[in-house]
Parts: structure tokens; sequence; C-alpha cells
């Protein structure tokens, strides 16, 4: 699971990430990212997840929320820690597993520069 140190909190964060950032996006997923150009405080990257109404009733956010927290995680050590990221789901993400949306956000990762290669095995 994600730690809460590696989580965007605050609304100014999602706002410099989704504004100034770069993104990618796939069927199911939107991955926005940015790199702080000031020493972080934090050592690691941080995640952020938007999940709304469109994607389904509480029940079904949730699942999806807990699913891209699970795919986050894996991300932690890979990523450079001066990353910020926000994974923002799609109305398919309901019915998206987790292999499918782990497949996506490391094919949008590798995409904007911040995972080298493949995707190593886990």
């Amino acid at each position: 699971m994600l730690q809460d140190r590696y989580r965007l909190r605050r609304r100014g964060d999602f706002t410099t990430v989704m504004r100034g950032g770069r993104r990618c996006g796939r069927r199911d997923i939107v991955v926005h990212a940015v790199t702080a150009h000031q020493p972080v405080t934090v050592h690691g990257p941080r995640f952020g997840l938007i999940v709304s109404t469109a994607v389904g009733n509480s029940v079904v956010r949730h699942r999806v929320s807990r699913r891209l927290r699970h795919v986050a995680a894996g991300y932690v050590d890979r990523l450079d820690p001066d990353v910020s990221v926000v994974l923002r789901a799609l109305p398919g993400a309901a019915g998206a597993t987790s292999a499918q949306l782990d497949r996506q956000v490391g094919g949008c990762l590798r995409k904007l520069g911040l995972l080298g290669g493949p995707a190593a095995p886990r």
C-alpha cells in the first residue's frame, strides 16, 4: 500500500502538477507528472489520485482508488524523489483490472521519460 509520506494532499500541489506538468492519456487513466525545480523535503516521489463520480458510485470509486494506490506503490522505488504524479481515473477504470491499470500507468511513465526501458517484473 502507498505510504502517507508519498501522497499529495494539498490542493495547490494537485494544481501545480495538473497545470505545470506533462500528461499522458490511456484508455482508462490519465497520468500528469511534474519534476520539482527546488529541493524536496520528502524522500521519494509523491502521488495523488483523482477519481470522480463519472467513474461510478462510491463503492466503485473506492475500489478504483485502492487499485491505483497499489499500482502507485509499485513505482515508488523506480521514480526520482523529486517527481510528483497525479493519476486521474477515467470512467473505463471501473471495469479495468489492476494489471491493466498497472500497464497503462507504466506505459505513461515511460512515455513521459520518468521510467527507463520496459517495466521490471514484480
